[in-house]
């Protein structure tokens, strides 16, 4: 009977084992993947910039070569503070607001230099940049670059000193 017994315990711990191990290892799986589940980004290195290298592109560059700046922001937000120059066609999240940038973007050439900002929130977070990027893209702009902005506009364009404008009330 202990033989038994002592078969029937080392059986037990070993079904344990493998229970334990299966557990961690779904649970390191899901975190895994959890990780991975964060919106997946359109754009390449090469289509992004910095806001330091936007600032000095914008400051360097003689009129006629600036890129057009294009905020997709809700547009509060845009009232509040944007890019010097930085024009408005609504939030990149609502139809309307592709729909206006598409009609916007339409006449241009598909070789124009673009920079499409946010900022509402962190990057990770943004539901504006990626339809507005994507969407340009569809359309065939070649050019099309997001700036990246990892926290918000404010903390990362306004408060290293970047220049930045605020619209006139309505």
């Amino acid at each position: 009977m202990r033989l038994s017994k002592r078969y029937t315990t080392r059986k037990l711990a070993c079904g344990i084992g493998v229970l334990l191990v299966a557990l961690l290892a779904t649970a390191a799986w899901r975190t895994i993947v959890a990780a991975s589940d964060g919106p997946v980004d359109p754009w390449t290195a090469e289509q992004t910039v910095q806001p330091a290298a936007l600032a000095k592109e914008l400051a360097d560059s003689k009129p006629a070569d600036k890129p057009v700046i294009v905020c997709v922001a809700p547009h509060a937000l845009y009232l509040g503070g944007h890019i010097p120059g930085a024009l408005y066609h609504g939030a990149g999240s609502t139809p309307e607001g592709i729909d206006d940038l598409k009609k916007w973007a339409q006449p241009l050439a598909r070789s124009a230099n673009i920079v499409i900002y946010c900022g509402c929130c962190p990057m990770d977070h943004c539901p504006n940049l990626r339809p507005a990027f994507t969407a340009l893209r569809a359309m065939g702009f070649t050019h099309v670059r997001a700036l990246l902005i990892p926290t918000n506009f404010y903390t990362d364009w306004v408060t290293p000193g970047y220049p930045y404008e605020k619209s006139p009330a309505n």
